[in-house]
């Protein structure tokens, strides 16, 4: 599977997301790009790490122009690709590690913290295993005031016995202090995770919508709902687990099944979110690009990816990165 060569006769009045990809300063862009291809943490086999550059390359059969939103980002909010960070060939706790480090640069590079109205990263999974040192890396030491929002099908509070797994971030980030009360998941799927971890969730006073809700309800007041639980935050990281899908949109996450978001309703979800000025981050993961043989997995990935930099480019209505 590949994307890299464009169509012949490029149209130069149809200019490709690839060319948004890399178009901004990466000291100065508002929105930044990076590549965190570790998947050595996965439960199944999976090759995620190859997704970051799947995702690069499908950004040349996709446009800068929202017709949604009405934006282009290549002139409202040209984004900077920093590359990958090596990790590939790590195992899982020299990666864990190292992402933290990174992670946790990009932070004090930037001064003290991270302010809402500083730089939005945007980070290219690989496994759920990289969520939890990203948000603790990047917005910590104190996490009292972190928000978390999932769009996911699971929970991921499972046992961390065995070490953080892509089946342990929220876990493993609430024994980093988070509070649960700060998290909300949203896209929780039917048959898709056990009575005991839902219990755990609950006794730790996480909210979990169930994909029945955003189907019924709609993702606008879902979105608004999941916001408004985080009333008392004031950064917030959004973690795309592409899972969260009906398994007919990504037959290339391990975790999707039947019944899952549609990609209008994820895309509609990250653009709502990333309009907020306090979300400062997201991660796009579970995504194993080796397995995507049509390529539909990735493709809707990257279209995620884009729609979060809408989200962040409507913020210029407002106060927030990219205003």
């Amino acid at each position: 599977m590949t994307f890299a060569r464009p169509p012949a006769g490029d149209d130069p009045l149809w200019p490709r997301a690839s060319a948004w990809l890399g178009a901004g300063d990466p000291a100065t862009a508002p929105l930044r790009v990076v590549g965190v291809p570790c998947s050595v943490g996965s439960i199944s086999p999976s090759q995620a790490w190859r997704t970051p550059a799947a995702v690069r390359s499908a950004l040349v059969r996709l446009s800068p122009w929202d017709a949604v939103s009405g934006t282009d980002l290549l002139a409202e909010l040209p984004a900077a690709d920093l590359g990958d960070w090596p990790v590939a060939d790590d195992d899982l706790p020299t990666a864990i590690e190292r992402i933290a480090t990174l992670a946790e640069r990009l932070r004090t590079d930037s001064g003290a913290s991270l302010p809402v109205d500083h730089t939005v990263y945007a980070f290219l999974g690989g496994d759920n295993a990289i969520t939890r040192p990203l948000v603790a890396g990047l917005l910590g030491p104190d996490l009292a005031t972190v928000g978390l929002v999932t769009l996911d099908a699971h929970h991921d509070v499972r046992h961390l016995d065995e070490g953080p797994r892509n089946g342990t971030p929220v876990r493993g980030l609430l024994e980093d202090g988070l509070p649960g009360g700060n998290v909300v998941q949203v896209g929780i799927g039917a048959f898709s995770n056990s009575a005991p971890y839902r219990a755990w969730c609950d006794d730790h006073g996480i909210t979990a919508i169930g994909v029945d809700r955003v189907h019924a309800q709609g993702v606008d007041a879902i979105v608004e709902e999941a916001l408004r639980h985080l009333d008392g935050c004031t950064q917030i990281f959004v973690d795309v687990d592409v899972d969260v899908l009906d398994v007919a949109y990504a037959p290339a996450c391990p975790g999707a099944r039947p019944g899952g978001f549609t990609p209008g309703q994820l895309f509609a979800a990250v653009r709502l979110l990333a309009d907020d000025p306090r979300v400062v981050a997201c991660d796009l993961v579970e995504v194993d690009a080796a397995t995507d043989h049509d390529g539909r997995t990735v493709m809707a990935t990257a279209m995620t990816l884009l729609a979060f930099a809408a989200g962040v480019a409507g913020r210029s209505a407002g106060e927030g990165a990219g205003a």
